[in-house]
């Protein structure tokens, strides 16, 4: 692979994640679309584009910088999978799961930001 993200475990994941989330935004009713379900897979979008900027950067201080941002954007993946939910639009077992790989994908970033010294 020729681009450093394209080896990164935790973009290789989030990866496979905003394309089950596009799915499961793609059920949500149409007054949703240009709202809450644009919002949602805009993170999504959000939370690859940043890992991908990221690992470009000349220094491991700019990439860490990234993966936080990256981070917080996770975090709102999981405040928009609580809303999902409460609207009715996400059953609990699957929101459970998201959760779930919301929750690892935080963890792997975390992870990855404590290995990066400057």
């Amino acid at each position: 692979m020729a681009f450093k993200f394209e080896n990164l475990k935790v973009w290789q994941l989030s990866l496979e994640l905003a394309d089950e989330v596009d799915l499961l935004a793609n059920t949500f009713p149409a007054h949703e679309l240009y709202s809450f379900q644009a919002r949602l897979e805009g993170l999504l979008i959000q939370y690859l584009s940043v890992i991908v900027e990221g690992s470009t950067g000349l220094t491991n201080a700019e990439f860490r910088r990234f993966l936080v941002i990256a981070n917080r954007s996770a975090l709102e993946v999981v405040g928009c999978l609580y809303l999902a939910r409460r609207r009715g639009y996400l059953g609990e077992e699957k929101f459970t799961e998201l959760y779930n790989r919301v929750e690892l994908l935080v963890k792997m970033i975390q992870a990855l930001i404590n290995t990066l010294n400057d």
